[in-house]
């Protein structure tokens, strides 16, 4: 009978993901806690450490490999998504994470993102948004708000922001998520349900920049503000929220609007209820639109997650099956058959 015995992993805590890098962002910034909530999560993703690798760009966010005591690599500007998807492609054990900023994800590295999205590679992607470029000293970025007023807009930007979780939505990335560097419990509850899921997992995290950007959510994370301006995305659960969750959205066909639930016209039946697992990603698109509608509460949590074949998979299964066909694993006749050319 066959050894079932799997050998135990070592029972990881925090600090066993901080690395003896000295942190070296601002005093404040709200990268400090997308690091202290990774490393509180990672001990209970199941993943040998030494299995993990975080891979980045350009950026404050991009100095993130260095402080997680795993595997990392500092790439180049909005190349993040392509090292990573030819990590995966090469080792495809790993469990790849990207860390990147709206300027280094959203501008010089949009076609990479919406075609890793695409293809599904199983990758992680946390970008760190805070409608800013901080290490370069405060020029608008590609989520920045229309007008907003910069050292490289000084009469207001004409741009309009892109909006990541629709981006992320439209070039199917079957998980995709929005979280708060504030809330710490609901983001380390997005950052492991990322983990968990096969396939290219996007989660959109809010991030204070208290230099050049200071106070862009504080209506969505400081007490007396948030508590109307947030809905919390739960699956199965209707979108309530108010400081007394006596306010919901419901579908006015396809537009969401907002009701009251606690003047017997409405009840928590008549509001949307969501569906993170939905086999048509129409209603998160809907959610995703309310983020820049000044009448509707900003949502935060799981849009979307589904499953299907990843393109990682799908090459390993290609690449075994023509090994199959030769005994000793050479490939040597499959890469130079056919039409070559030899250059002399």
């Amino acid at each position: 009978m066959a050894d079932t015995a799997v050998k135990e992993q070592k029972k990881y805590t925090a600090k066993d993901f901080q690395s003896d890098q000295d942190v070296r962002w601002c005093p404040g910034c709200g990268d400090y806690s997308i690091l202290a909530q990774t490393q509180r999560v990672f001990p209970d993703i199941g993943v040998n450490k030494k299995d993990i690798v975080w891979v980045s760009g350009i950026g404050c966010s991009s100095r993130f490999p260095y402080y997680m005591d795993t595997y990392g690599l500092h790439g180049i500007h909005g190349r993040a998504p392509a090292i990573a998807s030819g990590l995966k492609m090469a080792r495809p054990d790993l469990s790849v994470w990207v860390a990147t900023g709206d300027g280094d994800l959203l501008s010089i590295g949009g076609n990479h993102f919406i075609h890793a999205c695409r293809r599904n590679i199983d990758l992680k992607i946390v970008l760190f948004n805070n409608q800013i470029y901080g290490l370069t000293k405060g020029q608008y970025s590609p989520t920045s708000e229309f007008g907003k007023i910069t050292k490289s807009s000084p009469h207001g930007s004409v741009d309009h922001p892109f909006n990541p979780v629709a981006l992320a939505l439209g070039a199917e990335c079957t998980f995709v998520a929005r979280t708060l560097d504030r809330d710490p419990k609901h983001l380390q509850s997005i950052i492991k349900a990322a983990g968990e899921h096969t396939g290219t997992a996007f989660i959109e995290v809010y991030q204070n920049c208290n230099v050049f950007n200071d106070g862009a959510f504080f209506h969505l994370t400081e007490k007396g503000q948030k508590e109307d301006n947030v809905v919390a995305l739960e699956h199965g659960k209707p979108l309530v929220f108010g400081a007394n969750q006596d306010k919901g959205v419901r579908l006015d066909g396809f537009t969401p609007k907002i009701v009251s639930i606690d003047n017997g016209e409405y009840s928590k039946d008549d509001l949307f209820v969501h569906d993170e697992n939905a086999d048509n990603d129409v209603l998160a698109y809907i959610l995703s639109r309310m983020t820049y509608d000044p009448e509707l509460p900003t949502p935060i949590g799981v849009f979307r997650k589904t499953q299907k074949t990843t393109y990682d998979s799908e090459m390993q299964n290609q690449v075994n099956k023509a090994r199959e066909k030769r005994s000793d694993g050479d490939l040597d006749e499959l890469f130079n058959k056919g039409e070559t050319w030899v250059v002399e």
